[in-house]
């Protein structure tokens, strides 16, 4: 029951089937297969790692935020969000679709026009650069390759002739690089008869067949071009289609006369992908792979500290702070996934502390010191840069300090890394008493107010006396599913009344108010008020601290729409939160054409003078089917308030695509509102990050991973809408390579303008780092800029592709009864000996099937002794060996009896894969 239900649950999932191509609407092949294995391989490792700890995995339904409560529940209370795992999931699939974009015309990227080699080299490329991103545990990196690598792994099945050749199974040697491709059609070999029609079943001729000669289609996209004989890829796009023999063979789309052979390819496809997932989850281990994929709790705890002798109060204060969330959230969802620290003074900062561990982050911070620092502004936007590339998308960063910025030339850097994370970020500023303070350009506190604003977050202000109050923020937004229901700002500041709805759904509802000389009245959907001189009425709690007011609404608040009327003539900020499952996530997006159209989600901000395109995915409780979404637009948060609401396509899976023809001007977030099903009440969610649209736009594009000690060649183009004139170019990476590239560029209106950027990573750069690069362009005015966010692997050339090796010594099982029944008292064992044999070094080995203890020498000796002991009703042992680059062996016993006496069979496998065909070996 069990299997079937898991079953059912992939299937609902995965949607439809019926086109190779992007995610531009309707069917999508190329998404619901990467869904499929996704959702298959996440649920096979939640099991594990359930079960493995001792309880059941048990989905309460089939929706994804149901398979994330199954996988994290059992073993903590409280809310859990589907947020990140809908986010990694998008990231994989927008790069699996932009292979259509980027690299339409490129051969290899498709397996087309018989690039077989060059083809299965990408994969390989792709799949130690994901192996080494997950083991430096950038794991945004690595869900950007896997996307790519997964695409050109999927078109191998429609664009060859493997399915033609009557293979129902995944050809194991395209993610084997020590087995040979064999019978590959060289480029003399006809390979296809003429179809007049352009649509026939099956045009491979007949030799080819019976020879089981490998080919692929070739494709003309500025060509009709291609060697005498050979087939076509197919299609209105593909010009050698009409190029004798005519019609195309490959599979992307199901049509009348290929049903058997479209399908073939999707299964096929499907369960290649599955072995691809299963060879990079045996690489990193179940919990990396399911952090990878996004399975993780989404409160994040990251701190960026001033740590100059004035902040000795500070420091104190953080170090409780971090003490006490651990200590209070250990055991709960809202305990965070993930912990980082960033301490600066100047001129140093970093290095970035990330752990999951939380003694690690316990020990980490006790080691802070206030010292040195001087009379000078520190190097707060460089230690928050570390954080911004560091941290997962949409954390919530902290930062504490008494000072302005002395590198205020990185604050366009950092507004862009904020924009294209998403994170949030909020400053806890104290006063630095007699220590004296002075600017240097144009730094003052209100940059970080900028950038507080631009983010979501909040500036507050306090004596440092009254930091331990001011920080009971933090413990508020840790939280596991944390959400904006209203955000808004007002400078100058006015009387205005703010409406929001609170949800049933909604729990440890919290308002926030910064500012100064500030009145208010709050008012429930009865009409019931308090006021701010109540710290304590009907509605809520209400603490003053500095310039922060927090109003926390009593748990048995009334749902509905609530307002807040809000009087000061200075600047303010208004803030609400709470804590539901119900949220969104959206990605701003542009169509793109080609032979397979598709949304490409956009790096910057988007063109101005054009429909702005969003694509979101609205996470409910039990799934899309549960909730109805209702109004969505752009709303402004500074300034008189505009609303620009959008028409809304629903491309599937819960997910929308919305237009919006007039944005407003200046900043915007995503206001999105609906039906909440399951409470039959009303919701209200806001996204944090602000955004406006530019007339500057940057086209780049990474398309392969850089080696240590070379140097990468990046071209991107630059084109503007508005007025041509000189444009300053500034790029910066948070790894402080040395660049090169023009300072400045000549732009006419409409016409674009191409460059080079060029840099090299050190020789000694570990494989697997992750550097992320930002390239910013503004107008000599500075009335108009954009910037581009791209993150670079540096990846170490693998030489080494022999998987360990897995030798049996001794197997004994005599003991064990022929009567199951009767197994309880009765234990067997086994020896093995692992040895890798490039050298590259073991660096773990992990048991995979057996309720038996596993023990081993030391990985660093030639041969590693591997002894299993188990109970003789547990009669299955797996465990595989990993390398240093990834390679991953098995060995594999059974003392299973079928049958007759007892019957020892050992399998090793030189690599994981899901069928008994990929075993290498076995001993009887």
């Amino acid at each position: 029951m069990a299997a079937v239900l898991v079953t059912l649950l992939v299937l609902c999932l995965s949607g439809p089937s019926e086109a190779f191509v992007s995610d531009g609407g309707g069917a999508s092949t190329h998404v619901s297969i990467t869904r499929t294995a996704l959702l298959q391989k996440v649920t096979d490792t939640c099991r594990a790692v359930v079960e493995a700890s001792g309880h059941e995995f048990k989905p309460t339904g089939h929706s994804p935020e149901e398979l994330v409560r199954a996988c994290l529940g059992p073993t903590a209370t409280g809310e859990v969000s589907g947020a990140k795992f809908h986010s990694a999931l998008r990231e994989i699939y927008v790069q699996n679709g932009l292979v259509d974009r980027d690299f339409v015309n490129i051969a290899p990227h498709h397996f087309n026009s018989e690039r077989f080699m060059e083809g299965r080299s990408l994969i390989m490329e792709g799949m130690a650069s994901i192996k080494a991103n997950v083991g430096k545990e950038n794991f945004q990196a690595a869900r950007e390759t896997l996307g790519r690598v997964l695409h050109t792994l999927q078109d191998f099945y429609s664009h060859s002739n493997w399915v033609e050749l009557g293979n129902r199974e995944p050809y194991i040697n395209l993610i084997r690089p020590d087995l040979p491709l064999e019978n590959l059609a060289d480029v003399d070999t006809a390979t296809c008869s003429d179809c007049s029609i352009g649509t026939c079943p099956n045009t491979i001729l007949p030799n080819i067949i019976k020879e089981k000669k490998l080919t692929s289609g070739y494709m003309g996209i500025s060509s009709n071009a291609k060697p005498k004989g050979k087939c076509s890829h197919g299609g209105a796009a593909d010009l050698t289609t009409s190029t004798i023999p005519r019609g195309g063979i490959s599979k992307d789309e199901r049509r009348s006369d290929n049903i058997a052979l479209h399908t073939a390819a999707v299964n096929t496809s499907t369960a290649a992908s599955l072995q691809l997932l299963e060879d990079i989850r045996l690489a990193a281990g179940d919990k990396d792979f399911l952090r990878m994929i996004g399975i993780a709790r989404s409160s994040v705890l990251c701190f960026v500290i001033d740590t100059t002798l004035s902040m000795k109060e500070d420091i104190d204060e953080a170090k409780a702070v971090v003490n006490g969330i651990i200590d209070v959230k250990k055991g709960t969802q809202d305990e965070p996934s993930e912990y980082i620290l960033v301490p600066f003074n100047d001129p140093e900062f970093g290095p970035m502390v990330r752990t999951t561990d939380p003694d690690i982050m316990k020990s980490e911070i006790s080691k802070l010191r206030a010292k040195g620092g001087g009379d000078l502004p520190e190097m707060c936007l460089s230690g928050l840069q570390l954080a911004l590339t560091g941290a997962p998308p949409s954390s919530q960063i902290y930062v504490f300090t008494d000072a302005t910025a002395k590198d205020i030339a990185l604050k366009d850097t950092i507004d862009a890394l904020i924009r294209s994370t998403k994170s949030t970020v909020s400053y806890f500023m104290t006063q630095p008493g007699s220590r004296r303070r002075r600017s240097i350009g144009a730094a003052s506190f209100n940059d970080y107010k900028d950038l507080a604003l631009a983010s979501g977050g909040q500036v507050i202000e306090v004596a440092k006396n009254q930091l331990p109050q001011a920080t009971e923020v933090i413990l508020d937004t840790s939280t596991s599913a944390l959400v904006t229901v209203l955000q808004r700002a007002r400078n100058p500041g006015k009387q205005e009344t703010f409406p929001f709805m609170l949800d049933e759904s909604l729990k440890n509802i919290t308002i926030y108010i910064t500012g100064t000389s500030i009145t208010f009245t709050l008012t429930n959907p009865a009409g019931v008020s308090q006021s701010h001189s109540e710290a304590s009425g009907n509605l809520g709690t209400i603490q003053t601290v500095g310039n922060l007011r927090r109003i926390r609404l009593n748990a048995d608040m009334q749902t509905g729409t609530w307002q807040i009327n809000i009087n000061s003539n200075q600047p303010y900020t208004l803030k609400v939160t709470g804590q539901s499952i119900i949220t969104f996530i959206y990605d701003f997006v542009e169509a793109f054409g080609g032979p397979h159209p598709g949304y490409a989600v956009i790096s910057g901000r988007p063109q101005a003078g054009q429909p702005v395109n969003l694509l979101l995915s609205v996470i409910a409780r039990k799934g899309p089917s549960s909730m109805t979404v209702g109004e969505v637009g752009l709303v402004t948060v500074s300034g008189p308030e505009s609303v620009s609401n959008g028409k809304t396509t629903d491309m599937g899976n819960g997910d929308i695509l919305l237009t919006i023809d007039k944005v407003p001007e200046g900043e915007f977030v995503v206001m999105l509102k609906g039906t909440d099903k399951e409470s039959n009440s009303l919701f209200q969610r806001q996204s944090t990050t602000s955004m406006s649209v530019s007339k500057v736009n940057i086209q780049v594009i990474v398309d392969s991973s850089v080696e240590p000690g070379e140097t990468l060649s990046l071209p991107f183009s630059v084109i503007t809408q508005g007025s041509g004139g000189e444009y300053q170019v500034n790029a910066r990476n948070d790894k402080k390579l040395a660049m090169t590239y023009p300072p400045s560029l000549s732009l006419k209106t409409g016409q674009y303008s191409n460059a080079t950027l060029t840099m090299k990573p050190p020789a000694d750069t570990l494989s697997g780092t992750d550097i992320t690069l930002t390239i910013e362009v503004k107008s000599s005015s500075g009335a108009d800029s954009n910037y581009a966010v791209l993150r670079i692997s540096v990846v170490q050339k693998i030489t080494d592709f022999t998987p360990p090796l897995c030798q049996m010594v001794s197997v004994l099982a005599d003991d064990c009864p022929a009567d199951v029944s009767q197994c309880s008292p009765f234990q067997w064992e086994l020896s093995a000996n692992i040895t890798d044999g490039n050298g590259t070094g073991i660096v773990k080995i992990l048991k995979r099937q057996g309720d038996g203890s596993l023990s081993y020498s030391s990985l660093s000796a030639p041969i590693v002794q591997a002894n299993y002991n188990a109970s003789c009703c547990s009669q299955i042992v797996e465990f595989v060996a990993v390398d240093e680059v990834g390679n991953v062996g098995k060995c594999y016993h059974s003392i299973v009896r079928s049958g007759g006496p007892p019957a020892l069979t050992v399998s090793m496998s030189l690599w994981l894969c899901l069928l008994i065909s990929a075993f290498m070996s076995a001993l009887h």
